[in-house]
């Protein structure tokens, strides 16, 4: 995050030159809208990504024209060193963190671009294949039992991701200061900062916390550092972990560690978890979101061909 001098200095040359340059937006845009650094980073090699494509154009000049060559640019492969074309997903990624630049930066109460060009530009339409990206039962206690054998941090790791459904990069940034107890200390709960810094708490079971306890017990004292890294791993290490008990273990299943949140839902949903329970959980913003846990459920459960049979079965 940008410090008060920068910012006042950026003030100072914005007021003698009375305009903006594309490092100032993109500056004093990171320092009205803050976001996770995992976040900071992808947003500024989206922006770095766009530029370098318009060249020494302003971001104040920007029509919905460049911005939809530069789309169909990605998805034809045009602006990559392998030629190779992006899928949706991928299109979507790059074309976000300028919607939400524009976005801020046209509010009439901010007033640093005239006009916003992606109202015009529509982002390609994204299939949701993650519905069935969860693990059963059986292949959760594989995975653990795979993790388990690899090291007891690992083990540890991935039962963190499974039990509490946290994003990877939300695992990596906790801290032993951010559990604490509820008032009455009958339960333990873990202050997760998840996407634009926004929090959330979320309860600790209490298998999970007797593990936490044995694996880190000079932690678990008051007098331990507040701000000391739980996992001081990065993303890519814990996703190459994950990796490697499940190729180790024989999955088939392509596994990533948001697999594992995925899976988190799944089962909550499944053994009588509310929506809103999940909604909270997971930290989503929208129930829509949750929604997607909820259809794959109810097809779990009974799918449509199960009623049909079931007003047959006497008959046939």
């Amino acid at each position: 995050m940008l410090n008060s001098g920068i910012i006042s200095r950026q003030l100072v040359q914005i007021h003698n030159n009375g305009s903006y340059s594309n490092d100032q937006i993109v500056n004093m845009f990171f320092a009205a809208y803050p976001r996770s650094k995992y976040t900071v980073r992808n947003y500024r090699s989206a922006f770095d990504k766009f530029r370098n494509f318009i060249g020494d154009k302003s971001l104040n000049d920007v029509t919905w024209k460049e911005v939809e060559i530069y789309k169909i640019g990605l998805m034809e492969g045009l602006l990559g060193k392998k030629n190779k074309p992006k899928a949706p997903a991928t299109v979507a990624i790059h074309i976000a963190p300028l919607r939400t630049l524009y976005k801020w930066g046209s509010d009439s109460n901010i007033g640093i671009f005239q006009h916003n060009p992606l109202t015009s530009v529509r982002t390609p339409k994204i299939s949701v294949t993650s519905k069935n990206n969860y693990l059963t039962k059986r292949e959760v206690i594989r995975l653990c039992e795979q993790l388990k054998k690899q090291g007891q941090r690992e083990y540890l790791i991935g039962l963190t991701l499974i039990l509490l459904g946290l994003r990877v990069s939300e695992l990596v940034a906790m801290e032993w200061g951010h559990f604490h107890t509820d008032p009455e200390e009958s339960s333990m709960w873990l202050t997760v900062y998840g996407k634009g810094e926004k929090q959330r708490e979320v309860k600790i079971p209490p298998l999970l916390w007797s593990l936490f306890t044995k694996y880190f017990p000079p932690l678990t004292q008051k007098s331990a550092a507040s701000d000391r890294k739980i996992f001081p791993l990065s993303v890519r290490r814990i996703e190459k972990m994950i990796q490697t008990a499940r190729e180790q273990c024989g999955l088939e299943k392509k596994v990533t560690p948001h697999w594992l949140r995925h899976t988190n839902a799944t089962l909550a949903l499944l053994n009588g978890a509310t929506l809103q329970q999940v909604q909270e959980s997971l930290g989503h913003s929208h129930i829509n979101t949750t929604q997607r846990y909820l259809h794959t459920v109810q097809q779990i459960e009974k799918a449509a061909p199960d009623f049909v049979e079931s007003s047959l079965k006497d008959s046939l």
